[in-house]
């Protein structure tokens, strides 16, 4: 792509704002580096990676980068032999904590993230050396003791040293106090000295290691610790040297896994610049492109990324399938340079991975070169050097042009004569479409009017002016070429009637059949759009209902099969339960047919015992031999029947045939196979009073309601019913456990309480309720 072209779309001050959204350094680095691609799979898949990380984010869910740091240069000192600090060690510490946690954060979704998990796969967790790391460095960039054995025995000889030290020199002050300066212990040069008078120097003997600004005072180090600080002074030195073996060793192990850490870095940096892309995306909205390789560009309600979304208006873009050039015609108002600038913008952000601001659905073209001949706002004194500039732009344009390129001209043929002008932007326009190119260009001719009408591959569009307002609305129409609107505003400005007819007459008939054709055109395209949206509304609300039906459809279908499976294990007990009892019952029998003695009343009471033995299913029989003589019935207008592939109650309206029937049902009528209604009775007119149960106070629901633990979705469904319950008991103020933890249940909470109708204020619990864990609401 063309470094200057980019800048001209403004390319450049999207990669800031998507730099801004990266997290850490490697991530900001290379997001400033994100250029268009003009590989159709390259792009594809920077999209698709885009998509994944706008589906975490819609989760309300942030992938942790906390404590990365762009550890490349140390690894690479270290894989040369040289020794890293303390500081840079536990750098590298820190990178590896915090891609392992990036890891096990994107391992515990649910959600299927093929591209992620696929990255996340590629950081090596390295436990082992970042424990090495943290067994040797503290926090705060130390050492620790416990990094060696030998470490710690010459720690525990300085400390034992420094202690003696400190002993003697606390005998000679409490001895020789009139002798010092001042009845402190200090160091000079490594060692410890006392401040000693300069007339006392001879008393005190030892060595002079520093004195004071006046010459007044001496830093002394006595004879009686000169010893104890050669001491101390060699084993701090022991002690250096142990310390840069140590450094040395955790070096040498960074540099063992070279490798790996850099991988590591490559892979974090990847994920955060594809969630930068993802949040960038949602800030505007943003939704992610059908990519083709056609030159198709369509997109329905997009809007400039870089224009403030409460002022920038959305407007629908197509080319490439029936049309391959769009001609804007029309007087300068300010909306056409917008429209250029930002389908090339859209379209680079396409490339470069990006969501574009459109509605879902949109789809964009990958191009090799997009070239963009846009100047500032035009000055009313066109110059010989404007014009030179443009052409000069222009002529560099068609050299390299070919069908796999975008081409934006804004006010094209403009500063020179408008019939050569004119002339020459025909001429531009037939040479690019020519080449098969895809181009968009501006203008204020109206001789280009008539080119959008006599060339098949080019539509004529405009931006509109409310002549009412006398203000561009900024709405792209596309099919619709611009018209000159002087003379509306002329007369909404109050110029006499008699000078706009006279100025009329002037214009010939060609151009006032154009204008009129124009306007007539213009409240087409207008009324075409309205109904279009009502259309669209109509048809999302269908969708819907269909939606919801063909879920309720298969509620119902799976309840069925459930029923049946119950009904059919049900009997199958009943009917093993049967086969037991009868055994006993022959058996009984049998024992009676032997035994003489039996009596007549032993054969009854086995007949009993026999006939309770049958399976109990003749309700059920009884029900479906009712079924099918009420689905044998005749019907007649007027009578009430279920709908049995509906589960849903209607009333006949009318016969159709032998076999059909009109059924009203709720706000529809629909026509019904006899086989699916069910007689339920003849329609009456009775009124049934309504049955209204009131639960009062003493219904048994408790004054708090616990949630801790539970997900925040699952704890507002049982908060949901709960505050039903309450209000049904009567309660005016209960209790919404929700502990501290996180927060997020918490702020949950409070959301849903601030939006229920029937809750009338809440507080947090005071410090005998359970303070922020609690929430108190009271009921109106």
């Amino acid at each position: 792509m063309n470094e200057r072209m980019l800048r001209v779309l403004e390319f450049d001050k999207i990669i800031e704002r998507l730099t801004s959204y990266a997290e850490t350094t490697i991530g900001k680095e290379l997001t400033k580096q994100v250029k268009p691609s003009i590989n159709i799979e390259e792009v594809k898949q920077l999209q698709k990676e885009t998509d994944e990380a706008v589906h975490v984010q819609r989760l309300n869910k942030t992938l942790p980068l906390g404590g990365i740091v762009d550890i490349r240069t140390s690894i690479k000192r270290a894989a040369i032999g040289g020794v890293l600090s303390t500081t840079e060690c536990m750098d590298v510490s820190s990178t590896i904590y915090g891609g392992r946690r990036a890891k096990v954060f994107i391992e515990n979704l649910e959600e299927d993230l093929p591209i992620i998990r696929s990255f996340v796969e590629q950081i090596a967790p390295l436990r082992e050396l970042e424990q090495q790391i943290n067994s040797c460095i503290d926090d705060h960039g130390h050492i620790m003791d416990s990094a060696s054995e030998k470490l710690r025995g010459i720690r525990s000889s300085i400390r034992m040293l420094e202690s003696r030290v400190r002993d003697r020199l606390d005998s000679f002050i409490k001895t020789q106090a009139n002798k010092l300066s001042d009845a402190i212990i200090t160091i000079r040069n490594d060692r410890y000295v006392l401040p000693v008078k300069q007339e006392y120097r001879g008393a005190i003997g030892g060595i002079v290691h520093d004195q004071s600004a006046s010459g007044q005072t001496l830093f002394m180090e006595p004879k009686a610790v000169v010893d104890l600080n050669n001491q101390l002074q060699e084993a701090t030195a022991k002690e250096k040297q142990e310390m840069n073996r140590i450094l040395r060793d955790l070096s040498a192990q960074i540099a063992n896994e070279e490798i790996h850490l850099e991988q590591n870095v490559q892979v974090l940096a990847k994920l955060d610049g594809m969630f930068a892309r993802a949040k960038l995306g949602q800030s505007m909205k943003a939704s992610m492109p059908k990519i083709n390789n056609n030159g198709i560009i369509n997109m329905k309600q997009a809007r400039h990324p870089l224009i403030d979304p409460n002022q920038v208006v959305a407007n629908d873009i197509e080319i490439g399938k029936e049309f391959t050039a769009i001609v804007i015609t029309g007087p300068n108002t300010g909306g056409k340079t917008v429209t250029l600038k930002m389908v090339g913008l859209c379209t680079l952000m396409a490339q470069a991975g990006l969501q574009v601001p459109a509605q879902d659905g949109c789809e964009l073209a990958v191009f090799k070169h997009v070239y963009a001949d846009i100047g500032d706002e035009q000055s009313i004194e066109q110059n010989l050097s404007t014009f030179s500039s443009h052409m000069t732009t222009i002529v560099e344009i068609l050299r390299h042009i070919d069908e796999d390129t975008l081409v934006l001209f804004d006010e094209l043929g403009s500063g020179t004569d408008p019939q050569e002008g004119a002339a020459l932007a025909m001429a531009i326009l037939d040479e690019v479409i020519h080449r098969q190119a895809r181009v968009i260009a501006t203008t204020h001719y109206p001789e280009l009017k008539a080119y959008g009408y006599n060339r098949k591959q080019v539509v004529n569009a405009s931006v509109e002016f409310d002549v009412q307002t006398l203000r561009p609305t900024y709405r792209l129409l596309l099919g619709v070429p611009g018209r000159s609107n002087a003379f509306e505003i002329s007369k909404r400005l109050g110029l006499p009637d008699r000078l706009i007819e006279q100025a009329t007459s002037y214009i010939g008939m060609d151009s006032k059949s154009v204008e009129n054709m124009i306007t007539s055109l213009e409240k087409s395209q207008i009324n075409a759009e309205k109904e279009y949206k009502k259309a669209h509304e109509l048809l999302i609300e269908a969708e819907k209902i269909h939606r919801d039906l063909q879920a309720a459809w298969d509620q119902w279908e799976n309840k069925r099969e459930l029923l049946y499976k119950r009904a059919e294990e049900k009997a199958a007990k009943a009917i093993e339960k049967a086969r037991e009892e009868a055994e006993i019952i022959v058996g009984e029998l049998r024992n009676m047919k032997t035994d003489t003695k039996w009596k007549e009343h032993e054969w009854i009471e086995a007949k009993k015992m026999l006939d309770a033995a049958e399976p109990k299913l003749t309700a059920q029989q009884t029900g479906n031999q009712r079924d099918k003589k009420q689905r044998q019935q005749e019907l007649h207008p007027g009578d009430e029947v279920k709908l049995l592939t509906a589960n849903q109650q209607g009333s006949v309206l009318e016969k159709i045939n032998d076999k059909e029937y009109l059924v009203q049902v709720g706000i529809m009528k629909v026509k019904v196979n006899r086989k699916d209604l069910q007689y339920i009775g003849k329609q009456q007119e009775t009124y049934h009073q309504p049955i209204t149960t009131i639960k009062g106070a003493n219904y048994h629901v408790k004054t708090e309601i616990d949630l801790r633990g539970e997900r925040v979705e699952d704890a507002l469904l049982k908060l949901e019913k709960y505050i039903d319950d309450v209000l049904l008991a009567g309660y005016s103020r209960v209790s919404i456990i929700h502990g501290k933890g996180t927060g997020a249940l918490r702020k949950g909470v409070q959301e849903y309480v601030k939006q229920h109708p029937r809750i009338a204020d809440s507080r947090p619990g005071e410090s005998g309720e359970g303070g922020s864990g609690v929430t108190v609401i009271r009921l109106k």
